[in-house]
């Protein structure tokens, strides 16, 4: 993590632009999580320059390493890297004030949906999002894999959550791909300009103090529940 002053020039914008991309994204990103993370991608690495490749690389793979939803962690960290405290919460807020809104439409008509037609709807929305999801996952696999080795990797992944569907499963995956990237993916990768570096406008003292206070809630809170139990 970097202090603001050792920012790229231009990594910083408007919260209002901000606000105004990531509402944009809130009403046209379908498909869940890995779609919406293919979404950020074209919107803001691509069209609107945000960040580099490699940064948005970097960033999905810290988040991904996180608890909880991925692409609610890294939108939230894009509005924060574009505009700060207020860019974050706003991109937040821009990005899930439309899907909530849909979902209280949905909620609010789903007795007109238990219909035949109501259940040819749903089926065909699940077949939306199945394109869509593997649309995003292909986009994103030819910048983020792109040689063998890192091919093999997803792949096993893949397979690694799909026949263990736990959260054991799951963590079997991070330290699978940790121990593999540290065997094949150490070849000297090509200089990284300022840039292009992911750049955390945050002081060191804050994110070594967020770090420690993220690891005493992931395992002081189900110590705590044990004990209670």
């Amino acid at each position: 993590m970097i202090d603001k002053q050792t920012l790229a020039p231009g990594s910083t914008g408007r919260p209002s632009e901000v606000f105004v991309a990531f509402f944009k994204l809130g009403l046209t990103s379908f498909g869940g999580p890995i779609a919406h993370l293919g979404y950020f991608r074209d919107e803001l690495v691509l069209r609107r320059r945000w960040l580099s490749d490699a940064a948005y690389a970097e960033l999905v793979a810290l988040c991904q390493f996180l608890p909880g939803p991925a692409s609610s962690q890294v939108g939230f960290a894009l509005g924060y890297l574009r505009g700060g405290i207020s860019g974050a919460l706003l991109a937040w807020v821009a990005f899930t004030l439309p899907s909530a809104l849909l979902l209280l439409a949905f909620a609010l008509g789903a007795d007109a949906m238990g219909g035949a037609l109501g259940q040819d709807l749903l089926r065909g929305l699940k077949l939306v999002a199945v394109a869509i999801v593997a649309q995003a996952v292909w986009g994103m696999a030819r910048s983020l894999a792109p040689d063998r080795e890192r091919a093999t990797v997803a792949l096993t992944a893949v397979l690694l959550v799909t026949f263990a569907p736990s959260a054991l499963g799951q963590i079997a995956a991070i330290l699978v791909g940790a121990l593999a990237g540290l065997r094949w993916c150490r070849a000297p990768s090509p200089p990284v300009s300022q840039a292009q570096a992911l750049a955390v406008p945050l002081p060191r003292r804050v994110g070594a103090l967020l770090l420690g206070l993220f690891a005493l809630l992931l395992f002081g809170l189900p110590l705590l529940v044990a004990a209670g139990a």
